[in-house]
């Protein structure tokens, strides 16, 4: 089957995709979303506690919408990675990459031999429980991998990183950036605005896409002024949650609490 956020990533759309984080972890708030008109969703088992029946379940939710899936999985572990792509994930984002080594072995844990070390299985989801006949055939070629940068030191290494083989994008973690910057919760700092800056020009250079999470809409039109290819905005939580200040706000009259800088 075809991956249609690869295929944007190879063929950029006449606007640049736009997706939100899925932090609830409910398929129902998935699948509303979904029909909103986000391009993708971010299913996040990183920051999110899921299993891989959470997974699977907010995976399904997203399936009945227009929207497109990419799966974060928890950390760059090969066996993560294999019951990821089993339960059907095809666009996984990869958090906290840190040099050209660790994107090769990401990379590697995608892909069946002999391109990879993807552990071999007939019957799951991913091959529609062995419905798909070529699935092993073409299965490496449907895949999209995302790597996390969240780092100065991710960032320098940018270049190497963007010329591994089977690389399809970079994504900046601009909430870790900033901290690894001593800047802990001040995405707005100077520093930090410069940094994710360089890091679009960096990838431009290197000819690879590139996206990043913004809290606001304002927030992300300014990444994407400087350069980004697609963009992640809030979360399902955060939008909740910002509304909810806004309504109870209006009723009482009282300004509203502050929002939490963290876009998810």
């Amino acid at each position: 089957m075809e991956n249609r956020f690869k295929s944007w990533l190879v063929k950029p759309p006449s606007q640049k995709p736009l997706g939100t984080w899925l932090s609830a972890g409910a398929p129902s708030t998935a699948e509303a979303l979904g029909h909103c008109g986000f391009d993708f969703l971010v299913v996040d088992m990183e920051h999110v506690p899921l299993a891989i029946p959470d997974a699977v379940a907010l995976m399904r939710a997203v399936a009945a919408t227009p929207a497109e899936t990419v799966l974060r999985v928890a950390w760059n572990d090969q066996v993560l990675v294999k019951l990821a792509m089993d339960a059907g994930a095809t666009t996984l984002m990869f958090p906290f990459i840190q040099n050209a080594e660790q994107a090769k072995a990401a990379v590697s844990y995608t892909r069946y031999p002999p391109d990879g070390v993807r552990g071999v299985a007939g019957m799951h989801r991913a091959s529609r429980y062995g419905q798909t006949k070529d699935y092993l055939t073409n299965a490496n070629a449907g895949i999209a991998v995302i790597l996390q940068l969240e780092t100065p030191a991710a960032i320098r290494q940018l270049p190497e990183i963007a010329a591994v083989p089977g690389v399809d994008a970079l994504f900046i973690g601009p909430s870790d950036l900033a901290a690894a910057m001593g800047r802990l919760g001040d995405l707005t700092h100077l520093d930090v605005q410069a940094a994710i800056a360089d890091a679009a020009k960096a990838a431009r250079a290197a000819a690879k896409p590139i996206g990043i999470l913004g809290g606001t809409p304002e927030m992300v039109r300014r990444f994407l002024d400087y350069g980004y290819d697609y963009a992640a905005v809030s979360s399902d939580i955060a939008m909740m949650t910002g509304r909810a200040r806004e309504y109870l706000s209006s009723l009482r009259g009282v300004a509203a609490a502050p929002a939490s800088s963290s876009p998810y």
